[in-house]
């Protein structure tokens, strides 16, 4: 599994670990480096000086890349972005904005630079502003989503630009993969997948919830205020949905969901806290290590190709 994805990372095969907010700390991380993967440290919203805990820890447990994501929302994104250069991270993706302020001081310090994007003309403005990949993520995926599904955004994308397209969204298997570089992509993204980890902090209750999903358990939240939230469905997201029907205004709803992944993932309560997971879930039926995780999948990849990749050059 040899793309243009593993070259410009140093990494032994192109699956990068999404950045979960709470979920993505540096044991996790750490573990899907150690795999030959791109772990990914969450920045979400915590402090600067969390981040640059979190990535010292991950230096000590593995010697392979990994990176960082960034909210661009993060009232500290500023400091985030500098302790990235700070602490040698060899790569960062970021989300919810647009990276271009940090670009400058990013690429002088050779981090790689890989938005994550949801149409094509936010991709060819990351190319134009110096990205070296971008992260396509279709509405199938868990969180924060855009409008358009993985299957239609991926190729429109891969022919829009000429950096490497990653491709994320209801990827959770080898066949997920193959599908994605048969679209135009040379890597994957998976969140869904690695939040059942073993070496993933979230609460044993967020881990059996998502294992025992059905295809039909996810649903998405804030259509109506312009941030959509894909979760999987609980009493929380049914309020929600409720709040939402009848009308109710942003700040109502924020205060229904303040500190609720943290409720899931830290606390286990699946519900009254916001369990975000892809419509993929239902293929993730049990906990395994990252390496066991990423061991299958490219067994699995490698078999549907016969070892012959389709993009690479």
């Amino acid at each position: 599994m040899k793309t243009r994805v593993n070259e410009l990372l140093g990494i032994k095969y192109p699956i990068i670990q999404g950045g979960m907010a709470w979920v993505a700390e540096h044991n996790l991380a750490a573990a899907v480096s150690n795999a030959g993967g791109l772990g990914i440290i969450g920045a979400g919203g915590a402090p600067a000086e969390f981040v640059r805990e979190q990535i010292r820890k991950a230096k000590e447990a593995t010697e392979q890349p990994f990176g960082v994501n960034v909210m661009l929302m993060n009232p500290e994104a500023d400091e985030i972005a500098k302790v990235i250069v700070d602490e040698g991270v060899r790569v960062v993706t970021t989300g919810a904005g647009n990276p271009a302020k940090y670009m400058e001081m990013w690429k002088a310090a050779g981090v790689k630079v890989i938005p994550v994007i949801a149409s094509v003309a936010m991709a060819k403005m990351m190319e134009r502003g110096g990205a070296d990949a971008v992260v396509a993520e279709g509405m199938e995926s868990g969180g924060h989503i855009g409008a358009t599904t993985t299957m239609a955004l991926v190729p429109q994308v891969a022919d829009a630009v000429s950096i490497p397209v990653i491709a994320a969204g209801g990827i959770a298997d080898g066949r997920g993969i193959a599908a994605a570089f048969m679209l135009g992509a040379q890597g994957v993204q998976m969140g869904t997948r690695f939040v059942a980890a073993k070496e993933s902090i979230a609460h044993d209750n967020y881990k059996e919830r998502l294992i025992k999903a059905r295809d039909i358990d996810s649903e998405v939240t804030g259509m109506s205020t312009g941030h959509p939230i894909r979760v999987l469905r609980n009493q929380m997201s049914r309020q929600y949905l409720k709040l939402e029907k009848e009308g109710a205004g942003f700040e109502e709803l924020e205060r229904l969901t303040l500190g609720s992944l943290r409720k899931a993932v830290m606390e286990g309560d699946v519900v009254n806290g916001s369990v975000m997971a892809g419509q993929i879930a239902g293929l993730v039926k049990k906990e395994q290590t990252c390496k066991e995780i990423i061991d299958e999948l490219v067994s699995e990849t490698e078999e549907l190709f016969g070892r012959g990749m389709p993009g690479n050059s």
